[in-house]
């Protein structure tokens, strides 16, 4: 039957600025449609929403995928395979929760689907290792098994010349190799996750300062109202004495509002920094994520450069005897 939709709902899609990974950018001027997919021959899930005829949401869903939600009416995920973080606004927090229900029951679908599949290979490589001669070879791991195109056409090279021990013993760094690279695909995980708090954080933040803003407006409105109605009582009352009573009790309070606007301005002040050290964290974040990519590609080149020195010494060893036989 192919890829189906299994559950829709409408929202408001973003996805993070890819230059400052900072702020978000509206992939839909309106409400789209955001769906769940199920691919039966493959044991796939994806997101999938289209703005017209252009898909700006296109996600494939991992079992270490998380969805978190920021608000009461926004959630997020970030997309390793896609490089990108995305976000979504909903009309209301049921809708909200009804697609991180949906979210985390499809990863575990497919994390199910992922352990069956490994399970299925290794199963499908045993026999092919016990064939030759009787000797029962070790299963080789998922990594080898779908290897490269070199890899998988070793067998039959040395079939006719060597035991078939030597396919696992090849195999060998490049599942290193990939336990490797997992770690710091999961490290990188890791902060891309961090990433995605800093960046809400950053987003509540802004939020706060304008509030904060907002309201001092309007204490500064209501100070001015306040000393326009003690000149008008000054003016117009001709009781003195209830004059100065009333004009005392609105200064006191205006100067209660003053304390306030003075506590209003620390706390936005005190935002501020927050906000500073956020960046700081994020600039720290981005050092730390190119230094990890480098020392990733370094130990890959290393492994690829014992692994292409190993495959000229078997070279060399399987030539000289036909050598010396000429």
């Amino acid at each position: 039957m192919g890829e189906q939709p299994i559950f829709s709902t409408r929202a408001h899609v973003f996805q993070i600025d890819p230059n400052t990974k900072k702020n978000w950018v509206p992939t839909s001027k309106h409400a789209v449609t955001v769906s769940y997919f199920y691919d039966s021959t493959r044991n796939v899930y994806r997101i999938i929403s289209l703005d017209g005829s252009k898909a700006i949401i296109n996600s494939t869903i991992t079992p270490n995928m998380t969805f978190t939600k920021t608000s009461q009416k926004f959630g997020q995920w970030a997309d390793s395979r896609a490089n990108t973080v995305y976000g979504l606004g909903f009309s209301s927090e049921h809708h909200l929760s009804k697609f991180a229900e949906k979210f985390q029951e499809f990863k575990e679908a497919a994390r199910i689907a992922k352990e069956k599949s490994h399970e299925k290979m290794e199963l499908t490589s045993t026999p092919s290792q016990e064939s030759a001669g009787g000797d029962i070879q070790s299963p080789l791991t998922p990594e080898s098994i779908n290897g490269t195109d070199d890899e998988r056409a070793m067998p039959e090279v040395t079939q006719n010349s060597e035991p078939r021990a030597e396919p696992t013993q090849n195999a060998l760094p490049f599942t290193h190799s990939s336990t490797i690279s997992k770690h710091w695909e999961a490290e990188l995980a890791t902060l891309k996750g961090n990433n995605a708090k800093l960046t809400a954080a950053l987003l509540e933040s802004t939020a706060n300062v304008k509030q904060w803003k907002q309201q001092l407006a309007a204490y500064q409105e209501e100070a001015e109202r306040l000393h326009k109605r003690v000149t008008e009582l000054e003016c117009v009352s001709s009781q003195a004495n209830a004059v100065h009573t009333h004009k005392t009790e609105l200064n006191q309070t205006i100067q209660e509002l003053e304390a306030t606007l003075k506590k209003k301005e620390e706390e936005i002040e005190g935002l501020k920094q927050e906000i500073e050290n956020a960046r700081e964290l994020q600039a720290q974040r981005d050092s730390l994520t190119q230094k990890l990519q480098r020392k990733q590609y370094e130990k890959l080149l290393h492994l690829m450069k014992e692994e292409l020195e190993k495959t000229k010494g078997s070279r060399n060893s399987k030539q000289r005897p036909g050598r010396t036989a000429v």
